[in-house]
């Protein structure tokens, strides 16, 4: 009782510090692409918050994943070098004896994995894509960012505004440089405005303001004074739709339409929770530390068969999905091989205790 009691809240505290230290690399990360993205214009500074929880929804699951192994990893790899694990051994205790505490502290993070990975993460994902074509949805002007040079996405056109009004779609300091008939023009403008003809056509109206057409010095090159100007930009409908991932599709749907694809994703949101359980028992064998092979031994070896198993996770899903293998053999030929070394791995450290190899 004492023994599983304290191993039990070593995995919690390593459990909780480790995660907040994982999250907060992977939200800075998010937040930095984010803030990359609203700088060039790509999307709004108000939806960086919005993208960036649905990223984190996306996320978790690895996170909570790697959290789990690590816990695992590090409290028993402390306990092997502060001789604790010395002392239990030596009190008639077996290396399998971990796998019960490590299972209690497991199997509820496993079933956050599974919810979130089968339920929650399609959703965010949905959600992420349709607020991603909302974005898409703006027209040029809409899209540009304050002081910021953006181009057309016909690249004909490069608008800069200094100032924009979202609410009542009201524009300051306008710079719009365009080619038109192969000639080269720059509109200077103190303000403008987005219209909506009766067609539907959008136009930006700038008043106040001048044109420069050609090149200066040239015989015809020409300025003229406007109090106010149309122009045409580029609608929504006019461009391509952002197309679904299979990221986005829920999980029923994807047993329903057995496609390769879907197969491939449904392989990996199932792949999930199920290594993850693998990984936290693999870690019990990988913690052991052996003095005369160096104290990071272990902690290499674990990373190289937790990058191992996580690459090979992908590969499969990607087989699957291109149909070189069937759902079945890539649902369970990974899982299987890993099991394989958790035993083989279980097998080697209780063999170190083995009667029949003291006898020697």
């Amino acid at each position: 009782m004492i023994f599983r009691q304290s191993l039990l809240r070593e995995l919690v505290t390593a459990a909780v510090a480790t995660f907040f230290v994982l999250l907060g690399i992977m939200l800075t990360v998010q937040l930095v692409r984010l803030l990359g993205l609203a700088a060039s214009g790509a999307i709004t500074s108000v939806s960086v918050v919005a993208l960036l929880g649905f990223a984190l929804l996306n996320h978790l699951p690895l996170l909570l994943s790697l959290t789990l192994f690590i816990a695992v990893l590090m409290t028993l790899t402390r306990s092997y070098r502060d001789s604790e694990m010395i002392v239990w051994f030596s009190c008639g205790m077996s290396l399998t004896q971990w796998i019960r505490p490590v299972l209690a502290f497991a199997v509820p993070l496993v079933v956050i994995i599974a919810i979130l990975s089968l339920v929650l993460s399609p959703w965010a994902m949905e959600k992420s894509e349709n607020f991603r074509r909302q974005l898409d949805s703006r027209d040029d002007v809409s899209a540009a960012s304050p002081g910021i040079f953006r181009e057309s996405r016909q690249a004909d056109r490069v608008f800069f505004v200094e100032e924009v009004s979202g609410a009542e779609n009201l524009v300051a300091n306008v710079f719009v440089s365009s080619t038109q008939h192969q000639r080269q023009g720059v509109m200077v403008a103190a303000r403008g405005f987005q219209e909506i003809a009766e067609n539907g056509d959008r136009f930006l109206v700038l008043l106040d303001g001048r044109r420069y057409e050609g090149v200066p010095g040239d015989p015809e090159y020409k300025v003229y004074q406007f109090e106010r100007y149309a122009m045409r930009v580029e609608t929504a409908e006019s461009r391509a739709p952002r197309a679904p991932t299979t990221k986005s599709v829920p999980t029923l749907q994807l047993l329903l339409e057995r496609t390769a694809s879907h197969l491939g994703e449904l392989a990996w949101r199932i792949g999930l929770p199920v290594s993850a359980l693998l990984l936290s028992l693999l870690a019990i064998p990988l913690s052991f530390v052996n003095p005369r092979a160096g104290r990071s031994m272990n902690l290499l070896l674990a990373l190289l068969i937790y990058i191992t198993y996580s690459n090979l996770l992908s590969i499969t899903q990607v087989s699957v999905a291109q149909s070189r293998v069937t759902f079945a053999v890539g649902l369970l030929g990974v899982h299987a091989a890993m099991f394989a070394v958790l035993v083989l791995l279980f097998y080697r450290r209780l063999l170190v205790f083995s009667p029949f190899r003291l006898l020697r």
